[in-house]
């Protein structure tokens, strides 16, 4: 495929991720907006909240204002001031990583990835701007840096992962001179350096996703079990069956924030409902919560085995521990191996903070300023826990290599 072609192959998959991303929110608004409005409002409004939405998903930053009339019919002491909206709503983030990294497959396996990726990412961003720029208004204010840096960052972070894990085909059948070049700079890297970069990034990755993974499956087995309060709250908001439709798609766009903020109760110091609550696996501080159904999977009060929590991120970097240890063995099988361990356990705790302080933020005035887990604590916990359990299944598997050495020659 000549080069041109692969730059407008990637502006069209990288026009698809937007249009995807951006339509969802806006077909919700404009339903909205026939339903109750019976298409009489301005639609620049619709449009506007949907980039909004779109862009709070991205953790963009939002202030909202309410006009004057508005702020004094409420009656309420601060009304007109401005609140920022800090919480991302990661449902959207992760809809468009999973698209980017299709679309970096795709560009990759078209030939010239370098340029479709360039390409790629300049279509992103003036898509950002082409988004962020007519949504600025008085009532609703986006960051402008925000809005083209945080979205065009997560595309193209997504992008680089489809670019890396596609098919290599392409780039063997067509070897260019920078591709050579990176292969040489590659090869002058000792071996032992190579492979303990690799074994701390597949270990820390090994380990977040482990964890992940299990506080998905401890959200959806807190949402079964607390299925009959979260539907008694659908119940009491009294909404039609369009404000029902748009109340569960805004849970969907909040439900990976969830899971990390389960994960985040998992690794010990939990997470906030609100300024001053803690929900965690020792205590657990409730005030008034928001009225969101997902919310009724909270526990109410702390329970007597809840720091059995703490062993998801221990059994996590033991399964990471161990993958580590079996790919790193045939290169390092001293105390090098064990820093390996260590420093994965610190870049998983990282990333998990990474993702807990990212997940939480303000959704309101008042209690509603703080949401979520402390990104900082989290990140320490679970690299300390990572970092020992990393550490621990290298050993095990090292003692499970040395057993089976010495029931070789029993068997023969």
């Amino acid at each position: 495929m000549p080069r041109w072609l692969t730059a407008l192959f990637a502006a069209a998959e990288t026009l698809l991720v937007v249009i995807i991303g951006v339509g969802i929110p806006l077909v919700i608004a404009t339903l909205v907006w026939a339903a109750q409005y019976g298409f009489g409002a301005d639609y620049i409004v619709v449009w506007r909240s949907a980039a909004d939405l779109w862009l709070l998903g991205h953790g963009v930053d939002v202030t909202f204002t309410l006009d004057p009339v508005t702020a004094a019919g409420l009656g309420l002491p601060g009304a007109e001031l401005p609140v920022t909206f800090t919480i991302a709503l990661l449902g959207f983030a992760l809809l468009t990583l999973l698209l980017a990294v299709r679309a970096g497959r795709r560009v990759s396996e078209a030939g010239h990835p370098i340029i479709g990726a360039l390409a790629a990412v300049l279509v992103f961003a003036g898509a950002a701007i082409a988004i962020v720029v007519p949504a600025l208004d008085p009532s609703a204010r986006p960051s402008i840096v925000q809005g083209v840096i945080l979205p065009t960052f997560i595309f193209t972070a997504g992008l680089l992962i489809g670019m890396a894990t596609s098919s290599l085909r392409p780039v063997q059948e067509r070897p260019d001179r920078f591709a050579r070049a990176v292969r040489r700079t590659v090869d002058r890297i000792p071996l032992e350096v190579r492979a303990g970069i690799d074994g701390t990034v597949r270990g820390a990755l090994a380990a977040a996703a482990g964890l992940l993974a299990l506080a998905a499956i401890a959200t959806s087995l807190a949402f079964a079990i607390s299925f009959t309060r979260m539907i008694a709250l659908y119940e009491t908001l009294h909404t039609e069956v369009l404000g029902g439709a748009v109340l569960t798609v805004a849970q969907l766009a909040v439900l990976p924030n969830v899971v990390l903020w389960t994960a985040s109760w998992l690794v010990g110091p939990g997470f906030a409902v609100g300024t001053g609550s803690i929900v965690g696996p020792f205590a657990t501080s409730l005030g008034p919560v928001p009225p969101l159904p997902i919310f009724g999977a909270i526990p109410p009060e702390s329970t007597a085995v809840g720091w059995l929590g703490l062993v998801a991120p221990l059994a996590a970097g033991l399964v990471a521990g161990i993958l580590t240890h079996r790919r790193l063995r045939p290169v390092l099988r001293d105390w090098r191996a064990v820093l390996v361990g260590i420093a994965a356990g610190l870049l998983g705790g990282f990333i998990i903070g990474l993702l807990a302080s990212w997940s939480g933020g303000a959704a309101g005035p008042g209690r509603l300023a703080d949401l979520g887990p402390d990104g900082l604590q989290v990140g320490v916990w679970a690299g300390v826990e990572f970092a020992a359990a990393i550490v621990i299944g290298m050993l095990v598997d090292a003692q499970l290599e040395a057993f089976a050495r010495r029931r070789q020659p029993l068997s023969r």
